[in-house]
């Protein structure tokens, strides 16, 4: 299962996200995941694990158990290499160990102060308070993300964690539209109307903490999951499914990717066996009830200073 990208290329609707894996816990799992039939991973320079990612990446290639070109590959450009999108870009590349990306995001919408190239510690003042550049403005980042399609480094672009004004804004000022916005979405936080309005304009919604957090949210940001919902509990019951292959079909059927994070290879398994059963109307109008407005997912924490205010 795959949905076609406004520039063309198919990307393969379940994928594994690999933030909060540790280097040395990926080998294993990134070969175990192409054996169970994954194709899709989602990386980022701020996970401080590309380097890991390509070695395992390589070895699978190598092995001949797939092609590149069977692969979809994302990472995503860190908040302080605003002002320097190519360098940056060509730094994820070398730690992958690949020639091209299929997909580029800016993770964040913000500039920071620059801290070099492929250094992600978040650039905080000594006033305990995100230093936010205000010199480089994401018009002048996203035309840097164009050239690198137009130098063949990068199959698609996008854009992660922007709202509608900000995607509308990108919309206007884009000559290369982006391809991807990659948000924060699960039952808990449905974000209904900016779904809509990214695919009434051709942009795919990727589902990032799709599983709404669980344990890794929960551990960070004292969050609440909702796979402890007693009603997706119930579903699960009527379907004999887990309450994560409830969630993630319910994120499938509303046409959006979903990236879910696991480090258990059972967990593996059953998060790609999501495409033998169909979510009956009234279950999705139900999950659709559940709505809380609730991020679980919250930088403040560590940026002094929330984003999203």
């Amino acid at each position: 299962m795959a949905i076609t990208l406004n520039s063309g290329f198919e990307m393969p609707i379940v994928g594994l996200g690999v933030w909060r894996m540790e280097g040395k816990d990926i080998r294993n799992l990134l070969i175990n995941a192409v054996k169970i039939g994954y194709r899709h991973f989602d990386c980022a320079a701020d996970y401080q694990n590309e380097r890991e990612v390509g070695e395992a990446l390589t070895e699978v290639f190598q092995s001949g158990l797939v092609k590149r070109e069977d692969i979809f590959i994302t990472t995503k450009l860190w908040n302080s290499d605003h002002g320097h999108v190519v360098e940056a870009c060509k730094n994820s590349l070398k730690k992958l160990c690949l020639d091209y990306l299929d997909l580029y995001l800016v993770h964040f919408p913000i500039a920071t102060r620059h801290t070099g190239i492929g250094t992600t510690s978040s650039a905080i003042g000594e006033d305990g308070i995100l230093d936010i550049d205000t010199t480089v403005s994401l018009e002048t980042t996203w035309h840097a993300m164009e050239d690198l399609v137009s130098m063949g480094l990068v199959r698609s672009i996008g854009i992660s964690n922007y709202d509608i004004f900000l995607t509308r804004d990108c919309l206007a000022y884009s000559k290369v539209k982006p391809a991807v916005n990659q948000i924060e979405t699960h039952p808990y936080f449905q974000r209904e109307s900016l779904v809509k309005f990214c695919h009434k304009h051709g942009i795919c919604v990727t589902a990032h903490t799709p599983l709404g957090g669980a344990v890794a949210n929960t551990e960070w940001f004292g969050s609440v999951s909702c796979l402890d919902d007693p009603i997706l509990k119930g579903i699960a019951e009527k379907y004999k499914k887990t309450v994560g292959q409830i969630v993630l079909r319910w994120g499938i059927q509303r046409n959006t990717v979903v990236i879910p994070k696991t480090s258990k290879l059972e967990r593996l398994r059953q998060n790609l066996k999501v495409f033998d059963f169909e979510l009956a109307k009234e279950d999705m109008e139900l999950i659709k009830s559940l709505d809380r407005n609730y991020r679980t997912n919250q930088p403040a924490e560590f940026w002094g200073v929330d984003l999203y205010a």
